[in-house]
């Protein structure tokens, strides 16, 4: 049986020692987050995710989820009394608005949390994950009375959101999609159409379920410039606030998929459905992509987080299970072999994965707290170049992240050989939950057109060169430090890598765009792979400073150290690789005519 243990203390590193978030401290949010409490939080909800999440993650996903005739849904044994565990813990409202009932603490914090939660249970999480992003659209461009409407019960868990995008002829180009909505005297919609793939779309956990639906008006124009967002509830909601009559929409199927069996993904029928306008007419594109932002950034954790939790059972397998011996000599001399952890080849994989885990770790939380400070830093100056930022970043982030935990979770599930194929030992899930997170919330291709062909030249240029800058300034910082020069001279090749990549996008990408789409995967892992290498000099020299301080679990610092030079050694000189992928160009790619496929 698999198992998860929260990785409090490696989040508790980044945040006290490698972020440093002692100048953020009169920032509202952060006042409230002293290190203490921060540990305590992460503690608890590091106890809930591997006590009571974790354990439910095989149950959701042989159990699966259930659709009645009627189209009610029930989701696996457990699942309620978890959520309901969950909302009582206040866990989805840490983040959130006091106004809206929420405990004001900053994203950073929920973003650690959400970390264990998808590692132990990705399918459970899905349900609050999708929620969160519902109420950021609703606070953006909701009207007051929408937001005291809807955000408090659904902060509090009681009431849950999605968001519904995609139909069965419409994904990536919504310019095509056909649910109509019809206005009516008393300024509601009837909402009339299809949607799929609609995680969490209808489920026994919560006692409402507010949909976000994109839709086009009658007479708007019939591209993404006339597409307008809608709050469309599962039960109308009556003045009280409480949940009143059903309303038009129903599931009419649950897809039959390849991993995340616990959460519901629907096939969502709108029948003349009520339904409200939220922010302004024609323009609910730019209202859901707050949404999707916000979940494209939470996949990029899932990534991250199936990635942790197999690498925690292949090491737990590797330590234990002998086959063989060990190249150098026997390591095991009182029995007839050794684990299979001395073997280089396995050592390869386990240390592959573990430099991804914490460096990724280290970026994402760096990441959410370019959200927060995008919000409550002192200046606009400030929160502007946050906003710049996490901008960037993101679809490196969602692209990155999840290709990279795919592909950790099949080199977890290759270190248990046979075992990892059999469905007992959980290693299989972790592959096939990890797959879904490359193809939704915009596939990785997507991730890197939107790289290479939107955030890189927005606003020339502004936000890498503030990317750049921050890079360069910790690679003089840390070249007084010789016991860094392994790390900062690979760092340096790959940043020249990512330079070279740059300029060859900008003098050959505009005169032939197939350049740019050709090179976008390469260069958006070459982007990743100089973001991570970042934070791997940032955490290094973290390490060394507590060592020579003595302060704290020296094994701990001296591993941090070892997996930072392995990062150096082993994965950051891939850049090259890359660069050469941008710099070959569209032409060999391209030519084949598409009959010789």
């Amino acid at each position: 049986m698999p198992t998860y243990k929260a990785p409090v203390a490696d989040s508790l590193f980044i945040l006290n020692e490698v972020l440093n978030l002692a100048p953020y401290a009169e920032l509202p949010g952060f006042s409230e987050a002293s290190p203490d409490l921060v540990a305590a939080i992460l503690a608890e909800g590091g106890k809930f995710a591997e006590e009571v999440l974790q354990p439910l993650n095989q149950v959701g996903d042989s159990h699966g989820c259930q659709r009645s005739a009627d189209g009610k849904v029930t989701t696996a044994p457990g699942f309620r009394e978890a959520y309901t565990q969950f909302t009582e813990g206040g866990w989805g409202a840490l983040a959130g608005k006091p106004a809206f009932g929420g405990q004001g603490l900053p994203h950073l914090v929920a973003s650690a949390l959400e970390e264990y939660f998808i590692s132990a249970n990705m399918a459970f999480t899905m349900y609050p994950m999708l929620t969160l992003g519902a109420i950021a659209a609703i606070e953006a461009v909701g009207t007051p009375a929408q937001q005291q409407l809807f955000v408090p019960p659904m902060l509090s868990g009681r009431w849950s959101g999605t968001m519904n995008l995609t139909e069965p002829h419409c994904g990536t180009d919504l310019g095509l999609l056909r649910t109509r909505a019809e206005p009516q005297a008393d300024g509601s919609y009837r909402i009339t159409g299809t949607k799929i793939f609609i995680s969490s779309g209808e489920h026994d956990l919560s006692e409402n379920i507010i949909h976000l639906v994109l839709a086009k008006m009658p007479d708007s124009p019939d591209s993404v410039k006339g597409i307008s967002l809608f709050i469309v509830p599962k039960f109308l909601v009556n003045p009280d606030g409480t949940p009143g009559a059903r309303n038009a929409l129903g599931c009419g199927a649950l897809e039959k998929k390849m991993g995340i069996h616990g959460n519901a993904t629907c096939v969502m029928n709108y029948d003349g459905a009520t339904g409200y306008l939220v922010g302004e007419r024609d323009k609910g594109l730019r209202a859901m992509f707050i949404m999707m932002n916000a979940a494209r950034l939470g996949v990029g954790v899932q990534g991250l987080g199936q990635s942790e939790v197999a690498t925690q059972n292949a090491a737990n397998y590797a330590r234990e299970r002998v086959q063989g011996r060990a190249l150098s000599g026997p390591q095991n001399a009182a029995g007839k072999a050794d684990p299979i952890i001395v073997h280089p080849d396995v050592r390869r994989m386990l240390m592959n994965n573990r430099a991804f885990n914490e460096g990724a770790r280290a970026l994402m939380l760096w990441g959410a707290l370019q959200v927060d400070l995008a919000q409550v830093a002192a200046t606009p100056e400030e929160r502007q170049r946050a906003d710049d930022l996490i901008g960037l970043l993101t679809p490196v982030i969602k692209g990155y992240f999840t290709d990279l935990g795919y592909q950790n979770a099949t080199n977890a599930q290759q270190c248990l050989g046979g075992h990892g194929y059999v469905r007992e030992w959980g290693m299989e899930q972790f592959v096939r939950d990890a797959r879904i997170a490359m193809i939704y919330e915009g596939t990785n291709g997507i991730q890197a057109l939107d790289l290479v062909g939107r955030k890189l030249p927005m606003n020339g240029g502004r936000a890498l060169r503030l990317w750049l800058t921050e890079i360069e300034t910790a690679l003089n910082t840390a070249s007084a430090e010789p016991r860094l020069q392994p790390i900062t001279d690979s760092l340096r090749r790959g940043l020249g890598d990512l330079h070279g990549a740059t300029q060859w996008l900008m003098r050959n990408a505009l005169t032939k765009p197939d350049n740019a789409g050709a090179g976008s995967m390469a260069y958006l892992h070459l982007m990743g792979l100089v973001a991570l290498g970042h934070q791997w000099l940032l955490m290094a020299g973290a390490a060394l400073r507590a060592l020579d301080a003595q302060t704290g679990d020296a094994g701990f610092y001296q591993n941090k150290l070892i997996t930072a030079r392995y990062f150096a050694s082993h994965l950051l000189p891939e850049t090259s690789v890359h660069r050469a992928r941008v710099e070959a160009g569209a032409e060999n790619l391209m030519a084949l005519e598409a009959a010789a496929f």
